[in-house]
């Protein structure tokens, strides 16, 4: 029997939920640590899943010698550094999107990383949704190339609120958070590089320091392009909304779901084990641990993707 992995996670909030309940649908993993803010709620967590160590400080999580891999569902300012850490400590790491909020520290994380040899990870979850890779089958088959991605992000959030509705500790962000998820799948798919972006941004809101609407122009070295709109602002439906435009279809991805041109379901059920794109993509990280390889999403695939957020920023900082 092959052994069990064994794992720290740190964030126990709506992200951190996510990961655990996928986790208990995958045999030969089991957490063992949890890690979080407020000690009293994340020992509410910790008894509901059963975890028996618990503490505030990722060090003393990373200190246990039985922690094999470790999942980052922190602050984004966090992520590059405790990504760093987790290496540092001989721990595989999954960090959650995004990788970094400043485009060196990615750089290092990836540099640590390889040098490692250890699985590092991040958690860009459109490449596994199923309904995306529903689509990836049909481009990698030769059936289908994208000419257009049309791609809606739309939140509600003009205080510092997480997904359950609760106070966060940190600020959100449109581009370094939100963007990257299409930024990068949107070179996964095309499978060719971003050679040209574009960003606009709208006022930066007066207590949250943040701009509240984007819009992002993208174009591969292939031709296809994609247009992404993003606000804080749209008190309506929420998500992400990505409409593929290709050569032989149109097809409307969202999250699991996947829809045609004409709004017809497309079952994605037989895509892969799971119709939860957050277990998928904990099922790679483990799998790619226990085969001794780089998973898909590694810490060096993602890079090129905030290779263009530091441009997108840099060129919004130069328009002031």
């Amino acid at each position: 029997m092959a052994k069990t992995i064994k794992v720290a996670l740190a964030g126990a909030g709506a992200f951190g939920i996510k990961h655990l309940d996928g986790i208990r649908n995958i045999d030969g993993v089991e957490v063992v640590s949890v890690i979080g803010r407020e000690l009293d709620k994340t020992k509410e967590v910790a008894a509901k899943y059963g975890i028996a160590h618990v503490t505030t400080d990722l060090a003393d999580s990373l200190a246990l010698s039985e922690v094999d891999a470790v999942i980052l569902c922190t602050p984004t300012q966090m992520h590059a550094s405790q990504t760093l850490a987790c290496l540092r400590a001989g721990k595989h790491v999954q960090v959650e999107i995004p990788l970094c909020d400043v485009l060196a520290d990615g750089e290092e994380a990836v540099r640590v990383a390889e040098a490692s040899g250890l699985v590092a990870m991040c958690g860009h979850t459109r490449r596994f949704n199923p309904s995306h890779q529903w689509v990836h089958n049909r481009i990698t088959a030769g059936q289908f190339h994208i000419q257009q991605m049309d791609v809606q992000t739309y939140f509600f959030r003009r205080t510092n609120m997480n997904a359950l509705g609760q106070a966060r500790s940190w600020t959100d962000h449109l581009l370094w958070h939100h963007a990257a998820h299409t930024v990068d799948l949107f070179a996964y798919q095309a499978g060719s590089p971003i050679v040209q972006a574009n960003a606009i941004q709208g006022p930066i809101h007066p207590t949250l320091g943040i701009a509240m609407d984007m819009s992002i122009q993208l174009k591969a070295a292939n031709g296809a392009i994609c247009t992404l709109s993003l606000s804080f602002n749209n008190d309506g439906p929420l998500g992400t909304f990505f409409r593929y435009i290709g050569d032989t279809g149109t097809y409307i991805a969202r999250y699991d779901d996947l829809f045609n041109g004409k709004d017809e379901k497309i079952d994605v059920s037989q895509v892969a084990v799971s119709i939860n794109g957050i277990e998928l993509q904990d099922r790679e990280f483990f799998a790619a641990i226990r085969e001794g390889r780089q998973p898909n999403s590694s810490l060096a695939q993602v890079l090129p993707c905030y290779q263009v957020l530091h441009k997108l920023e840099q060129q919004l900082n130069a328009a002031g």
